[in-house]
Formats: C-alpha cells, structure tokens, sequence
C-alpha cells in the first residue's frame, strides 16, 4: 500500500493553490511599500524648501524628518503582533492610513504638525513590510514565498531611490513640495481601500489570536533574553546608518555644499545608493545561500561599504567616477539584511515573527537616536560657520567607525549558514 505524502512532500506541495485574493492586496500592499519608502527618503532632495518653510537649519530639519525612526522602531514590535491577532485586513489599512495623514499634516508646512505628520508616517509605515510578508505568506504556496518577499524588499528599496531621483524634478518643475506631499497622501488614502476590498477577511487561528493581548507579545521574551539577538541588531542598526542618515537625510546636502556639485547631479548620484540595495540585498542573499555561510558575506558587504564610504567621503572631487561609489555603498549595504536572516535562525521556529519586529525595533532605534547626534556633530565641527566639505569628513568618519564596530560585533555572530549547520 502506497503511502500517503506529507504536507512537505512535493507532490503535495505542487498542488497547494495561490489564494488570489491575498495574492491582489499583496500587490495593493507593496505599491504602499514603494511609496513609504520613498517619502522616507524624499526630504533629503527639498532640505532647502524644507529650512524656508520650517524656519529651521538644515541640521534642524535632519532632526524633524529623523522622527520617522522613533515611531517605525516601536510599531515595528506592534505591527507584527497585531497581524498574528488581528489579521491583514484590520491592521494594514490602519498603517496606510497613518501615513497618509502623515503626508498631509507634513505638506502642511509648520513645524509642530510637520512632526506629528512624520511620527505618523513613521507609526504606519512599520506595517508595510511586515504586511505584505504576512499576505505574501497566505497569498502564495512556500516554493513561491521567498521569490516574492525577495520581490517585496527590492520593490522597497525602488522606492528609496525613486523618492530621490524621481522627487527631485517634479518638485523643481511640476508640483510645489507642499503638493508632492498632500497628492502622497491622497494617493495612500486610495491604496488603504483597494487593500481592504482586496484582503480576504479572516485569518489564520494561533496562540497570538487568542487570550490576553499581553500575551501576544511573549515570544519576544525568548529573543530579547538571547545575546545573539542584540548583536544581530546592533550589526544590522551599524550598518544601516550610512545610508539612512548618511544618504537619505546628508547625501544631498553633502553633495552640494561638500562637492559643489549641482542639485541635479546631486539627486541622481544620491539616489544610487538605494538603487545599490535593489542590488546589493538578493545578491548578497544570494551568496550567503550558495556558498552556506553568512559571517564572511556579510563582513565582504561591509567591508565594500566601508571602502566606498571612505572613498565618498576623501578622495578629491572629480578622481573617482561620479555615479559608481554611491551604487557599491548601496550594494555593499545589503549585508545589513544578513543579520535578518540571522536572527529568525539562532531563535526557535515559533517566534520568527517576533525576531524580525525585534531586529527592526533595534536597527531603527539607531537610526532614531543617532540622526540629531550626526546633526549635533556637524554642528560641533562646523563651529558656527557653514558645513563644508572639511565638516562632512569628519562627522563622516564616525559613520565609517560604525561599519567596523559593525565588523567587529559580526565576528562574534554565530555562524548558522546551510554549510555551518551540515557541519555540526
């Protein structure tokens, strides 16, 4: 007598169907990534309407548009309990929503509704990757599921790039910031319908949809109490900080009052730091897989990265290629996605979801902290004259001194690549 498969055996795997519902507000779902992470990025191309509006410094306005991170670390813990609880149809909509409020009180343009409009990006955006996992998850069957999260990142990061090189002319040309933003948030107010009509109600039944709502949050008990989640974190947060302030708030400016460089040039060689990512992230990822090992991929991304960075930041203007240093910091700042790999792997199966909301919760509080910290150190180096290129050099050193802390912390990572574990 024949015997019957298992749920993991291929015969039956190959049967499993696509849930087209889920599959659509997937989709719905990662246009709403593309577009946070574009606002996430698109007031490092108007710091200049930005000062005007605000009445505020360029370091002043680094500060305001750092508040992102200070909500998208704690509700990057929240997002994804409330999805296990809730489902994707109560929560996303919510986080789309919030975002799109955000963009509106921001284009408003006075500085106290302006903050509370990028908290509020910050709160909602938490939901966009975390969301479109979870529908990528009852969407599609598992021989399907890491094509499409890889497909979800690299939408991302197009976004980053985009809400450079795309914002730059239309807010120079076509619209005023003011409208860039109100005509954002209009445009999220839509995507929140189309992926509540879209998403199928229900979710899956589990230990996180039932009893207390204390108890959703649990499992991050057993990974906050593993050392090797904080230094997972920590790598990840280290490695992240050059492009989410280096790039993404001073690239512009360090182009233009660093290099002299025109705005224009300015946009389009800042924005190759996240079209890097859309590189760099499934190439490294890649590597890491084929070759089984993840410390010597992720020490290889970050040493380019530092490599990179310094040359940005030292060799003299016009020696090196203009376009090409931004695209390898990118590509190389796709080991800051290896620690995510690492932490779901030195955790037990059953809180997975929660060591991904921890590490985001690590990795953006970094950013949340350290962004008006770089503002004060351009500050303090400038001594009341203006931010040249001497200034951005030496606040930029402290950059490339968290690339090796981040290579230094990497050594005592354990190893848990394919090759590691069929060697145990």
């Amino acid at each position: 007598m024949a015997s019957v498969p298992s749920r993991s055996s291929p015969t039956l795997t190959a049967r499993e169907p696509v849930h087209i519902g889920f599959v659509i507000a997937w989709l719905f779902c990662i246009i709403f990534y593309f577009v946070q992470y574009a606002l996430r990025s698109a007031p490092g191309v108007m710091v200049p309407e930005l000062s005007a509006a605000f009445g505020r410094d360029a370091v002043g306005v680094s500060a305001l548009v750092g508040l992102y991170y200070y909500t998208y670390s704690l509700f990057s813990i929240i997002a994804g309990a409330a999805l296990d609880r809730l489902g994707g149809k109560s929560v996303i909509p919510v986080g789309i929503v919030l975002v799109a409020i955000g963009a509106v009180l921001f284009g408003i343009g006075g500085v106290q509704t302006a903050g509370i409009g990028r908290l509020m990006q910050g709160a909602g955006s938490a939901c966009a990757f975390t969301g479109a996992v979870y529908l990528a998850t009852h969407g599609f069957p598992p021989r399907y599921l890491a094509t499409a999260v890889g497909f979800t990142q690299c939408f991302g990061m197009l976004g980053g790039s985009a809400g450079q090189f795309a914002v730059g002319p239309i807010i120079h040309g076509l619209i005023t910031w003011q409208q860039f933003w109100w005509l954002s948030g209009a445009g999220l107010f839509v995507i929140a319908m189309l992926v509540f009509l879209a998403t199928p109600a229900g979710h899956d039944a589990g230990p996180a949809s039932q009893g207390s709502w204390a108890k959703m949050f649990a499992p991050y008990r057993t990974v906050l109490t593993n050392p090797q989640s904080y230094l997972c974190g920590f790598c990840a947060g280290l490695l992240f900080l050059p492009t989410t302030i280096g790039d993404m708030i001073w690239g512009v400016p360090f182009l233009r009052n660093g290099l002299e460089v025109s705005y224009a040039e300015a946009v389009n060689r800042a924005s190759m730091v996240p079209l890097g990512w859309v590189i760099g992230c499934p190439l490294l990822g890649y590597l890491s897989d084929h070759f089984g090992r993840r410390k010597p991929v992720l020490l290889a991304g970050a040493l380019l990265m530092l490599a990179s960075g310094a040359a940005i930041l030292y060799l003299p203007p016009g020696v090196a290629p203009r376009y090409v240093l931004g695209l390898l910091l990118g590509v190389g700042s796709g080991a800051a996605m290896l620690p995510y790999s690492v932490i779901k792997e030195v955790n037990p199966d059953n809180v997975k979801g929660s060591a991904t909301g921890a590490i985001n919760f690590l990795v953006f509080t970094f950013s949340a902290w350290l962004t008006p910290v770089f503002g004060r150190l351009l500050t303090h180096y400038a001594a009341g004259g203006p931010i040249s290129l001497p200034v951005f050099r030496q606040a930029g050193a402290w950059l490339l001194g968290g690339i090796v802390v981040a290579m230094l912390l990497a050594l005592f990572l354990r190893e848990t690549g394919p090759q590691a574990r069929t060697t145990r």
